[in-house]
């Protein structure tokens, strides 16, 4: 054998030498590998009391006078979703993408196509779908509210969910954070005018005080941003869901007499009926900030959580 033939073999000894060092470090060192994410689903639901809301359904108990009211409409936006760990850590959560949600908010809707709803608002979504890395979550975070980036924009050009005409607010091109409208038996009637009694009993959250003209490029700015934001220490995402209770929402206001200004409340600071809805709420009614006491679990009047 030449020296040259020699050399090429001992060349080929080398290397598969080489590759079998490297197969079994690697068998013995294998590298890490980024945890698998798991998928969640946030559920909401709408109730009375203990008593979960239908459109074909009366709802009893509502206001000071308690009365009866049908729900027409029931939607709202979620943004900034984060779910709190053992460790007291919060975690966001990464929204999938879909017809109701963006990477960044979800359109929660709980009216559904019966009863007086069903010429309003035709298809639901109860519920926030996304990922979290794997842990054990012990409560939540979320914003009630469109985040002042993406809120001022024309909804006719937008992407889901702000794509949504009835969501949409004429101020500002802004958005409805929370629209709940309900019809109570009889109408509503208008003590501060002539004007014949309302059907319906309007609830719009939204930013107020907003100025500049988003279509001609100005930016805009809100003296209320009216964000509701909510921790609730204790909730389990896989036991649990989040109910809106409507006895609580209107607890402090008479829905059957309109004191002044819109139908209802319309997020105004000078509107007799915002003052109780916002205080349940855990919204400031003047500065348009979330009041401390909504912060905690047991204080918030009109969210909470409860079993499914």
């Amino acid at each position: 054998m030449s020296i040259q033939e020699t050399s090429k073999k001992l060349v080929r000894w080398s290397l598969a030498a080489s590759s079998f060092t490297l197969a079994a470090c690697s068998s013995m060192n294998p590298q890490p590998q980024a945890p698998i994410e798991q998928r969640m689903e946030i559920s909401f639901v709408a109730a009375a009391g203990d008593k979960i809301v239908r459109c074909d359904q009366p709802i009893t108990g509502l206001g000071t006078t308690w009365a009866t009211a049908a729900l027409r409409d029931l939607r709202f936006y979620v943004s900034d979703v984060a779910l709190i760990n053992d460790l007291g850590k919060s975690i966001p959560m990464k929204l999938e993408i879909n017809s109701w949600q963006s990477n960044e908010l979800a359109l929660i809707d709980l009216a559904d196509a019966s009863g007086a709803c069903a010429s309003v608002s035709p298809k639901i979504n109860n519920r926030i779908v996304g990922t979290l890395p794997p842990g054990d979550y012990q409560g939540i975070r979320f914003t009630v509210g469109v985040p002042h980036a993406l809120n001022h924009s024309d909804y006719a050009s937008a992407k889901p969910p702000l794509d949504v005409q009835a969501m949409s607010w004429a101020w500002q091109a802004g958005r409805k954070f929370m629209q709940v409208e309900i019809n109570p038996e009889g109408g509503v009637a208008r003590v501060a005018s002539k004007a014949a009694p309302g059907r319906s009993f309007l609830f719009h959250l939204g930013a107020t005080g907003c100025k500049g003209n988003p279509v001609s490029g100005e930016t805009v700015q809100c003296e209320r941003p009216n964000r509701l934001q909510l921790s609730l220490d204790r909730f389990d995402p896989k036991h649990q869901q989040i109910t809106l209770d409507l006895v609580r929402l209107y607890a402090g206001v008479n829905i059957l007499r309109d004191q002044g200004g819109a139908l209802g409340c319309m997020s105004s600071a000078s509107d007799p009926e915002c003052g109780p809805i916002f205080k349940a709420l855990g919204v400031d009614l003047v500065t348009g900030a979330t009041a401390p006491q909504a912060e905690s679990n047991s204080n918030n009047a009109v969210f909470r959580a409860t079993p499914k």
